[in-house]
This record gives structure tokens, sequence and C-alpha cells, in this order.
């Protein structure tokens, strides 16, 4: 198979899909690798060390998208990357469909097959290529409240953890998941007082036995939500349901219950935010304001510590790459159900119920090891 690389231009994205190690494992199989010039600079990798692993160093995205069979990237199809999609073709990447309903029929209607990073499921039901980023993400949610909340960020000036005799600051996570419970990690180690919400009480209990005594639970309800925004100096939105939009906890009219200067990190904004006045920002340009609350809306903030987040993302990605190449995607996706769940899109039928739901646009299951319906 021919497996491409190429590299990613979404604005701020320092990431890449492969490792030199992974291109080794490939040609030693028997595949071609194509890697697009300067593919891993950004995350400390060089042309060189691929091409020493076997790879075809090219110039362009076009000849990388070109001549694939297998394209594998970080973040979903940027707009000129998208008429470069063609029927036959796999793409293997985080895709988000259900945020942005212009990607979604966009896509669509190249008859890519798409598998989502996303919604790929491990064997005891998790979310394997989402979890890494999910801790990287969790964590710098912390680092970066803890940024924005100094004044000269337009933020309330308040120190996380406090000093003798001044108070710490009070940090607010909705959704206690695996990016909920590393932000959670992270605030209290910075002696923060933390209060982390979620709707299912037996994630609760795991919270509170596993989290030090500056970490409370409270079940995630209306009155309990409003209540922490009034108290809140941070709030991080940590909210997942897998495949579909974030749902929105917090409206425009409870950021006025929220002290000036305070902090919203809304890491659920790569599936559409929990906070109803999130819009996607950048690193360059990351935060806004509105009703007096700075607003931290990064879609890729994984991506700013590109060197962590690709080794951390390619140890789970690899295995599925190098099994996609080795039988094709649907005998792979035949062996491992959870692979089949990545399937978004198959030949020009979107394979995603949530994601069907969310624009109405007709569903249509996909079957592993059947080419066409």
């Amino acid at each position: 198979m021919i497996v491409g690389l190429p590299r990613e231009i979404k604005q701020d994205e320092y990431r890449v899909a492969l490792l030199p190690v992974g291109v080794e494992e490939l040609t030693r199989a028997g595949h071609l690798v194509l890697v697009e010039r300067g593919a891993g600079l950004g995350s400390g990798i060089f042309d060189e060390q691929y091409r020493e692993n076997g790879a075809e160093i090219v110039e362009t995205a076009a000849e990388v998208w070109g001549q694939a069979e297998l394209v594998v990237k970080v973040k979903e199809p940027q707009t000129q990357e998208i008429p470069l999609l063609r029927r036959g073709q796999i793409l293997f990447t985080y895709l988000h469909f259900a945020a942005s309903e212009s990607l979604t029929r966009g896509v669509l209607a190249t008859g890519v097959t798409a598998a989502a990073y996303e919604t790929l499921r491990g064997r005891n039901g998790d979310l394997p290529c989402l979890t890494p980023m999910s801790e990287v993400a969790g964590r710098m949610s912390i680092q970066e409240g803890a940024k924005y909340l100094e004044r000269p960020q337009e933020g309330r000036g308040i120190l996380l953890g406090g000093v003798p005799g001044v108070p710490p600051a009070h940090i607010c996570i909705l959704g206690g998941g695996i990016v909920g419970k590393n932000a959670a990690r992270i605030a209290a180690g910075f002696q923060a007082d933390v209060n982390i919400l979620d709707i299912n009480v037996d994630r609760l209990r795991y919270l509170d036995d596993i989290m030090p005594a500056n970490v409370n639970t409270l079940y995630s309800d209306r009155h309990n939500i409003r209540d922490q925004l009034s108290r809140a100096d941070l709030l991080i939105g940590a909210v997942l349901i897998e495949g579909a939009r974030a749902p929105r906890l917090v409206r425009e009219d409870d950021l006025k219950l929220m002290k000036p200067g305070a902090v919203i990190i809304d890491v659920a904004i790569d599936q559409g935010g929990c906070v109803e006045t999130s819009r996607p920002t950048t690193h360059s340009k990351p935060t806004y304001i509105i009703h007096g609350v700075v607003h931290y809306c990064v879609t890729n903030m994984p991506g700013a510590v590109g060197r962590t987040s690709t080794y951390a993302l390619c140890n789970v990605t690899f295995p599925y790459v190098l099994q996609i190449a080795q039988l094709g995607l649907h005998g792979a996706a035949a062996r491992d159900p959870g692979l089949a769940n990545a399937v978004n899109m198959y030949d020009g039928r979107l394979t995603n119920k949530a994601v069907a739901d969310t624009f109405g646009i007709p569903y249509s299951p996909y079957q592993p090891g059947v080419e066409k319906a």
C-alpha cells in the first residue's frame, strides 16, 4: 500500500501523524511511504530522519494526496485539502465532523473513506486515540488558564495557588472524563480550590477516591453549574459525547453570574464547545472577551506542544495504521470492531449516526468486508 504523510497546514499546528520508526515498520513490511517535505519539522523531526528509515520525500502535498492510498494526518482536512481527496482513498485522522456541517458535507462529497481517531474504540470500550490528546489538553487547560488569569492577559489577576493569608483560585471543571481528570490533577498540584462536575455518579465516586483533598465532586445539574459559575475564577469545559456535538451547559446569560476577568477554557470546542458563547480560536489569537469573561477556545490545543503530542499520539495510532496498510481497511475492521467504529464515511455514505442526526444527513451503517451496499 502507498501511505502518505502530508504536512499539517491548520494554523499553529505543529504535530505530525507518523514517526520515523513508523516509516521503518511500514517499509519493512513492503509498503511505500511518501512524506511531504518539512512534515515533521514542527515536532523536531527532520526529513533526513524519515529518508533514513525508508521514506520517499516529495515536494508538495498534491503529490502525497495524489498517490497515497492511505493518508494519515492529525487534523481534519482544511479547505484547500478537501479538493485533493478522492473516492477509493482512505483518510485516517481526527475529524470531529459534528462540529462543522460544511466540513462534513465537503468531505462526504469527495467519496473518500474517512476513519476518525476520536471514534475508534479499544478492546475495553475506551477511546485509545482520543485519550492521549485529551490528557495533553486537560493538563494544558490549567497551564493556559493560569496564564490568562494574569492581569496583563485581561484576567482577574489571580494566582492559582494563592499565598498564605490569601485564598487560592476557585476552578470549576465541567466533565469528569480524561480531560477533566487531568485538569483536576494539575489544578490540585497548584493548590487551587477545585470542583469537578459530572452526570455519572460512579465516575464521581471514582474521582472522589483518587483525587487529593482540595478536589471536590458535584453532580452536574443547572443549579450546581450556576452556583459554580458565580464562584469560579477559571472554568474548564471538558464535556464529551462520542462523535456528537458537545452539549451547551453554559448559556450566554449565565456569564453574567461570573466575575469580571474570569477565564473559560473550552476544551470541548473541537466538538462545538459546551459554552454558548464559545467560538473557535487559534494559538496566534487565542482569546476574546464577552460579558467581561475571557474565552480561550483553541481547537488544536495539543498542537502547541507538538513534540510531546506527536509522540503520545503516534504511540497509539501507529498499530492501526500498520493494520490498515497490511489488511486493507475492510480486512482490519472485520478483525477489530473498534476500528470499524472509527469509519465515519465510506464511498460517499455517512456511517456515523451521531453526525448524521446532527445535520439531518442520511445514515448508512458501515459493514466491514462489504465493499458496497
